[in-house]
């Protein structure tokens, strides 16, 4: 035992290497992609805060009924966002929206195509089952070091931390549903003359569609949890009033923030949720 821990090995120093290259050799990209990120997440931030609070509640509220058809979760949505906005928080609640709902999209742009991939390729799926493990286990503040050198401080590495954090999810999910297709639906289509690319649009991803949905939905939760982390780095929105109140113990301010947190969590959720087929008239 003495041998080895007189011979450590420098795992750390060579994270701290390869931090090191990154920045030496690829600042540029780096800031390039900060700069892009920040434009997109302000640019839609300043947006939807120039609507009326009033239009957007009732903006959202009609897509609830349209998506559910369901008046109760209608009243349940508005009356939460009003909530929201009578608390003082309606800003930091469209910062945190737009935060998750940017963090969900990558999630999905990336997740997605690679869960098909693992769902149809075993050695593949063999490779990154590893590493998604990691990413959903390793402590968030341990990957949130070398994302605030490589973007600097703000909303960019709250947001890539929060990729990290959640895109295990909607892969995982994305390969389950695919690898769960029964396999009479593919012969029927293969008998049919149908080609691959056919088979996956026309077949696959309506099959595993529930879930597929059921990993954007924690996602969407994945990315809420990750924002108080955010917080920590820059990052604006609701986590801030909570990081606040925590450095100041204010247990009024603390609840009244984390209520919005969750009421959030729960509209985005049951948006997101997918409609049973039998409710569907």
């Amino acid at each position: 035992m003495d041998w080895i821990n007189d011979h450590k090995i420098p795992l750390g120093q060579w994270m701290e290497m390869l931090v090191d290259w990154l920045i030496g050799n690829a600042a540029g990209f780096f800031d390039a992609i900060s700069e892009s990120l920040e434009w997109l997440i302000l640019g839609l931030t300043d947006w939807l805060l120039q609507c009326p609070p009033v239009a957007l509640i009732v903006a959202v509220g009609g897509l609830a009924y349209w998506l559910h058809r369901s008046l109760g979760l209608v009243v349940f949505v508005v009356l939460a966002l009003l909530l929201i906005s009578n608390l003082g928080y309606w800003v930091e609640m469209i910062e945190t929206v737009v935060l998750v709902l940017m963090a969900t999209f990558l999630c999905i742009l990336f997740g997605i195509p690679i869960g098909i991939l693992a769902a149809h390729y075993p050695r593949f799926n063999t490779m990154i089952r590893p590493v998604l493990d990691l990413m959903q286990t390793i402590p968030t503040f341990v990957y949130l070091i070398p994302t605030l050198i490589l973007f600097g401080l703000g909303v960019v590495p709250g947001l890539i931390s929060t990729i990290v954090f959640a895109i295990a999810a909607p892969i995982r999910l994305t390969a389950l549903g695919i690898s769960s297709v029964p396999e009479e639906l593919l012969e029927a289509g293969k008998a049919f003359g149908a080609t691959r690319w056919k088979l996956l649009f026309k077949i696959e991803l309506p099959a595993a569609m529930p879930s597929i949905m059921a990993g954007v939905t924690q996602c969407i939760m994945l990315s809420l949890s990750m924002v108080v982390i955010a917080a920590l780095v820059g990052a604006d929105g609701l986590g801030k009033p909570v990081v606040r109140a925590l450095n100041t113990v204010n247990i009024s301010q603390g609840f009244e923030a984390g209520l919005a947190i969750v009421l959030v969590a729960i509209v985005l959720d049951r948006l997101c949720k997918q409609r049973n087929p039998k409710e569907i008239k």
